[in-house]
């Protein structure tokens, strides 16, 4: 079934250009069936679920990547069918397929998990192909990605949410140079949930730390700084200028 090589889909799953057909001229188990009328058929939303199992069997159309996608997103596609579908898509037609915005949150979910759990396998361009555009969920596990250049495309991912950040500066796994970049990001650092996130992990700068808790009321700043990987030098000196 993979015999289209793997690259970014950029254009629509569904060409406007191509006609609906109607239902009286449209046969899914016809052996002629080409790639193009299948994708117009999948267009239209009533479409049976048994003319989507026909196409699904169908081993000439179904080697069209846009197919793929397009019927495993089909709102009446049988879920069993769907779910096949999502485990054998490249990549990047996984990506493509999360960001459908009329696809199941649970089917999207499928969807970004697989992603996660291949991240470890694909490439350094890859990786930040997907930085650039994936959805919140692929998006928070690429911020530990070890290779710079993925976290700091992840950084600029518009799906990306506070809480992935947050979440991605208490872990272990934070480097100094992700903690440092968060630190000083126009976007990031001026998020108050972020700003008391960098004030509890070990690799704020000393400089930075103080800006921020500065703008904390004293009684606040005792609470994170209670539970703060600092070093205990840098924590003193925070609760000092806390309490003038």
């Amino acid at each position: 079934m993979h015999s289209e090589s793997e690259n970014p889909v950029e254009s629509s799953i569904l060409p406007e250009s191509a006609p609906v057909p109607a239902s009286s001229n449209f046969e899914a188990a016809d052996p002629a069936l080409t790639a193009d009328l299948a994708l117009a058929a999948i267009k239209d939303r009533n479409l049976p679920s048994e003319a989507i199992e026909q196409i699904s069997r169908n081993a000439a159309v179904m080697k069209s990547r846009k197919v793929r996608v397009a019927l495993a997103a089909h709102p009446r596609a049988p879920r069993r069918i769907a779910l096949r579908l999502i485990r054998e898509l490249y990549t990047f037609d996984l990506m493509q397929f999360s960001l459908i915005p009329a696809v199941a949150a649970d089917l999207k979910r499928v969807a970004d998990e697989l992603l996660v759990a291949r991240l470890a396998s694909i490439t350094l361009g890859e990786r930040i192909a997907l930085a650039r555009r994936s959805s919140a969920m692929v998006a928070a596990a690429l911020l530990l990605d070890k290779e710079s250049r993925v976290w700091q495309t992840t950084l600029e991912n518009a799906r990306l949410s506070e809480a992935a950040i947050v979440k991605a500066l208490l872990r272990p796994a934070a480097t100094p140079a992700f903690v440092k970049a968060v630190c000083h990001h126009a976007k990031w650092s001026v998020r108050p949930e972020i700003r008391m996130a960098l004030l509890r992990n070990e690799y704020t700068p000393l400089a930075r730390a103080l800006e921020f808790a500065r703008r904390l009321p004293p009684a606040q700043l005792r609470d994170i700084l209670h539970a703060s990987r600092l070093p205990e030098k840098i924590k003193s000196y925070l609760r000092k200028e806390g309490n003038p």
